[in-house]
């Protein structure tokens, strides 16, 4: 069974206007058991449903929206399925070769997910519970990405510990990506 966090009376507001984030002051109450990183339903005080969210417990920020509509179950499917059509947006407006943010966090529905691509390496960040929850699921979904080579994680933010996570670095998937130039605007880094 799914646990619940039920809101303080009037907290709902912001995310009745789609804001992805409850603050710990907002919380009542959490109904049932979850651990970091783990989908609970969020209710109002009244018990509406509001939608599903990645629990983090040592965060601030108690709560990251997946989305807002409480009968969406979250699967490996369904975030494969945001990834994908995150990076399929971008590259359609984006030069093939240019460095590109393919995945950008709550923007795409994918709360602490930030993934950027260089050719043929992406290079991501997992900065909170709920990411770092879907890890591997993740790590594949962008590895099945089109002309993806190697998938490399840079978790080493110190946002990470906010959310009680310790630092990771290291490749996910493929190929170890050794040395990698970018040429941008005449500049190379």
């Amino acid at each position: 069974m799914t646990a619940s966090l039920t809101l303080r009376p009037g907290r709902e507001k912001s995310l009745l206007r789609h804001h992805p984030w409850v603050f710990s002051g907002a919380v009542a109450d959490l109904a049932g058991n979850a651990e970091p990183g783990d989908t609970v339903i969020v209710r109002s005080s009244d018990g509406t449903r509001l939608g599903r969210a990645a629990y983090s417990p040592a965060s601030q920020i108690r709560a990251r929206m997946w989305c807002f509509d409480p009968d969406v179950e979250i699967s490996g499917a369904w975030i494969t399925d945001r990834i994908h059509a995150a990076a399929a947006a971008r590259t359609l407006w984006l030069a093939a070769d240019a460095p590109q943010r393919i995945v950008f966090s709550e923007s795409d529905g994918v709360p602490g997910l930030v993934a950027d691509r260089y050719g043929d390496i992406v290079v991501c960040q997992l900065g909170t519970a709920g990411a770092a929850r879907w890890r591997d699921v993740i790590a594949d979904a962008l590895f099945s990405l089109p002309g993806v080579r190697s998938v490399y994680e840079r978790s080493d933010t110190d946002g990470r510990a906010r959310d009680g996570l310790a630092e990771r670095v290291g490749l996910m998937r493929g190929d170890e990506p050794g040395e990698l130039v970018i040429e941008e605007n005449g500049w190379r880094f």
